[in-house]
Protein backbone atom coordinates (compact mmCIF):
# COMPACT_ATOMS: atom_id res chain seq x y z
CA UNK A 1 0.00 0.00 0.00
CA UNK A 2 2.50 2.34 0.86
CA UNK A 3 4.47 1.46 -2.49
CA UNK A 4 1.39 2.97 -4.39
CA UNK A 5 1.15 6.06 -2.61
CA UNK A 6 4.42 6.83 -2.62
CA UNK A 7 4.02 6.11 -6.46
CA UNK A 8 0.76 8.52 -6.63
CA UNK A 9 3.02 11.31 -4.37
CA UNK A 10 5.86 10.79 -6.59
CA UNK A 11 3.81 10.80 -10.01
CA UNK A 12 1.90 14.19 -9.04
CA UNK A 13 5.20 15.87 -8.06
CA UNK A 14 6.95 14.71 -11.15
CA UNK A 15 8.26 16.71 -14.30
CA UNK A 16 6.57 16.54 -16.54
CA UNK A 17 9.03 14.79 -19.57
CA UNK A 18 7.86 15.47 -23.66
CA UNK A 19 9.29 14.14 -26.83
CA UNK A 20 8.58 15.00 -30.17
CA UNK A 21 6.22 13.62 -33.23
CA UNK A 22 4.87 13.52 -36.38
CA UNK A 23 1.40 16.36 -36.10
CA UNK A 24 -1.49 16.03 -37.79
CA UNK A 25 -2.97 19.47 -39.11
CA UNK A 26 -6.01 20.57 -36.59
CA UNK A 27 -9.12 22.58 -37.07
CA UNK A 28 -8.97 26.18 -35.52
CA UNK A 29 -11.37 28.26 -34.52
CA UNK A 30 -12.63 30.32 -37.33
CA UNK A 31 -11.18 33.65 -36.59
CA UNK A 32 -7.91 31.75 -36.28
CA UNK A 33 -7.37 29.65 -38.81
CA UNK A 34 -5.20 31.98 -41.06
CA UNK A 35 -2.98 31.66 -38.09
CA UNK A 36 0.91 30.04 -38.87
CA UNK A 37 2.32 26.86 -36.70
CA UNK A 38 5.19 27.97 -35.22
CA UNK A 39 5.98 24.54 -33.15
CA UNK A 40 4.30 21.55 -31.82
CA UNK A 41 5.40 18.77 -29.24
CA UNK A 42 3.69 15.97 -26.93
CA UNK A 43 3.32 15.89 -23.54
CA UNK A 44 3.89 12.14 -21.60
CA UNK A 45 3.91 11.74 -17.90
CA UNK A 46 5.60 8.38 -17.00
CA UNK A 47 5.46 7.19 -20.75
CA UNK A 48 1.73 8.00 -20.54
CA UNK A 49 1.11 10.42 -23.33
CA UNK A 50 -1.07 12.92 -22.46
CA UNK A 51 -2.08 15.50 -25.16
CA UNK A 52 -0.08 17.00 -27.96
CA UNK A 53 0.38 20.59 -28.21
CA UNK A 54 0.41 22.75 -31.21
CA UNK A 55 1.42 26.57 -30.95
CA UNK A 56 -0.09 29.24 -33.46
CA UNK A 57 1.05 32.34 -34.25
CA UNK A 58 -1.59 34.70 -35.97
CA UNK A 59 0.03 36.62 -38.71
CA UNK A 60 3.84 37.05 -38.68
CA UNK A 61 5.82 35.23 -36.30
CA UNK A 62 6.79 38.61 -34.29
CA UNK A 63 2.70 39.30 -33.89
CA UNK A 64 1.27 39.60 -30.41
CA UNK A 65 -1.17 37.20 -31.05
CA UNK A 66 -1.13 33.51 -30.65
CA UNK A 67 -2.91 30.22 -29.81
CA UNK A 68 -2.32 27.31 -28.15
CA UNK A 69 -3.51 24.14 -28.90
CA UNK A 70 -4.15 20.87 -26.55
CA UNK A 71 -5.31 17.78 -28.08
CA UNK A 72 -5.51 15.14 -25.39
CA UNK A 73 -4.90 11.86 -25.59
CA UNK A 74 -6.88 11.02 -22.54
CA UNK A 75 -10.07 12.36 -20.91
CA UNK A 76 -9.58 14.56 -17.77
CA UNK A 77 -11.94 16.57 -15.93
CA UNK A 78 -12.36 20.25 -16.41
CA UNK A 79 -11.53 20.82 -13.12
CA UNK A 80 -8.31 18.52 -12.55
CA UNK A 81 -6.94 20.71 -15.90
CA UNK A 82 -8.07 23.69 -13.75
CA UNK A 83 -5.93 22.63 -10.53
CA UNK A 84 -2.81 21.53 -12.71
CA UNK A 85 -3.23 24.78 -14.38
CA UNK A 86 -2.77 26.76 -11.17
CA UNK A 87 0.16 24.53 -9.43
CA UNK A 88 1.98 25.16 -13.09
CA UNK A 89 0.95 29.12 -12.52
CA UNK A 90 2.51 28.87 -8.89
CA UNK A 91 5.50 26.82 -10.15
CA UNK A 92 6.24 29.76 -12.61
CA UNK A 93 5.85 32.37 -9.74
CA UNK A 94 2.53 33.80 -9.63
CA UNK A 95 1.63 34.48 -6.48
CA UNK A 96 -0.66 31.37 -4.32
CA UNK A 97 -3.62 34.02 -3.92
CA UNK A 98 -3.90 35.11 -7.37
CA UNK A 99 -3.44 31.80 -8.86
CA UNK A 100 -6.11 30.29 -6.60
CA UNK A 101 -8.14 33.06 -8.03
CA UNK A 102 -7.19 32.10 -11.67
CA UNK A 103 -8.11 28.29 -10.56
CA UNK A 104 -11.53 29.35 -9.36
CA UNK A 105 -12.51 30.85 -12.77
CA UNK A 106 -10.48 28.06 -15.09
CA UNK A 107 -12.74 25.31 -13.08
CA UNK A 108 -16.31 27.10 -13.87
CA UNK A 109 -15.00 27.68 -17.61
CA UNK A 110 -12.87 24.29 -18.70
CA UNK A 111 -15.23 21.26 -19.77
CA UNK A 112 -14.27 17.92 -19.16
CA UNK A 113 -12.19 16.58 -22.36
CA UNK A 114 -12.08 13.17 -23.26
CA UNK A 115 -9.70 11.20 -25.56
CA UNK A 116 -9.24 13.44 -29.30
CA UNK A 117 -10.81 16.79 -28.13
CA UNK A 118 -9.23 19.78 -28.38
CA UNK A 119 -8.70 22.80 -26.05
CA UNK A 120 -7.55 25.66 -27.60
CA UNK A 121 -6.73 29.31 -25.97
CA UNK A 122 -6.09 32.36 -27.86
CA UNK A 123 -4.23 35.28 -26.55
CA UNK A 124 -5.20 39.19 -27.92
CA UNK A 125 -4.17 42.00 -26.40
CA UNK A 126 -7.33 43.83 -27.03
CA UNK A 127 -9.01 41.17 -25.85
CA UNK A 128 -7.23 38.64 -23.33
CA UNK A 129 -7.69 34.59 -23.91
CA UNK A 130 -10.52 33.20 -25.58
CA UNK A 131 -11.42 29.40 -24.70
CA UNK A 132 -12.19 27.17 -27.43
CA UNK A 133 -13.79 23.79 -26.95
CA UNK A 134 -13.11 21.60 -30.24
CA UNK A 135 -13.54 25.11 -32.19
CA UNK A 136 -16.35 26.26 -30.11
CA UNK A 137 -16.03 29.23 -28.11
CA UNK A 138 -16.42 28.29 -24.44
CA UNK A 139 -15.24 31.56 -22.06
CA UNK A 140 -13.14 34.73 -22.69
CA UNK A 141 -10.65 36.13 -19.66
CA UNK A 142 -9.68 39.60 -20.09
CA UNK A 143 -5.90 41.12 -19.11
CA UNK A 144 -2.29 40.74 -19.89
CA UNK A 145 -1.69 39.41 -16.72
CA UNK A 146 -3.61 36.31 -16.82
CA UNK A 147 -2.42 35.28 -19.94
CA UNK A 148 1.06 35.82 -19.46
CA UNK A 149 0.33 33.49 -16.07
CA UNK A 150 -1.74 30.60 -18.25
CA UNK A 151 0.28 30.56 -21.39
CA UNK A 152 3.46 31.00 -18.90
CA UNK A 153 2.52 26.99 -18.23
CA UNK A 154 4.10 26.22 -21.51
CA UNK A 155 5.88 29.25 -22.52
CA UNK A 156 7.28 30.70 -19.50
CA UNK A 157 11.44 29.69 -19.32
CA UNK A 158 10.49 28.89 -15.72
CA UNK A 159 7.87 25.77 -17.08
CA UNK A 160 7.81 22.32 -15.91
CA UNK A 161 8.25 21.15 -19.96
CA UNK A 162 11.24 22.94 -21.11
CA UNK A 163 11.70 20.37 -23.65
CA UNK A 164 8.08 21.00 -24.92
CA UNK A 165 8.50 24.63 -24.51
CA UNK A 166 11.72 24.61 -26.84
CA UNK A 167 9.30 22.20 -29.25
CA UNK A 168 6.69 24.80 -29.57
CA UNK A 169 8.64 28.19 -30.03
CA UNK A 170 10.76 26.17 -33.01
CA UNK A 171 13.52 28.64 -34.08
CA UNK A 172 11.47 31.96 -33.24
CA UNK A 173 11.14 34.09 -30.13
CA UNK A 174 8.33 33.49 -27.53
CA UNK A 175 4.84 36.22 -28.28
CA UNK A 176 5.90 40.20 -27.38
CA UNK A 177 3.44 39.37 -23.50
CA UNK A 178 6.67 37.90 -22.42
CA UNK A 179 9.30 40.56 -22.68
CA UNK A 180 11.71 37.90 -23.18
CA UNK A 181 15.33 38.69 -25.62
CA UNK A 182 15.55 36.45 -28.18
Amino acid sequence: MKRIQFFIVFTLLSTVLSTGFAREPIELPANISSAKLQGSGRLTWFGLHVYDASFYRVGSLSSPDFALNLRYQKSFSGSSIANRSVEEMKRIGVPEAQASLWGKELTAILPNVESGQTLTAMYSPKQGTIFYHDGKQIAQIPGPEFSKAFFGIWLDPKTSAPKLRTELLGQSCPPPIFNEAC
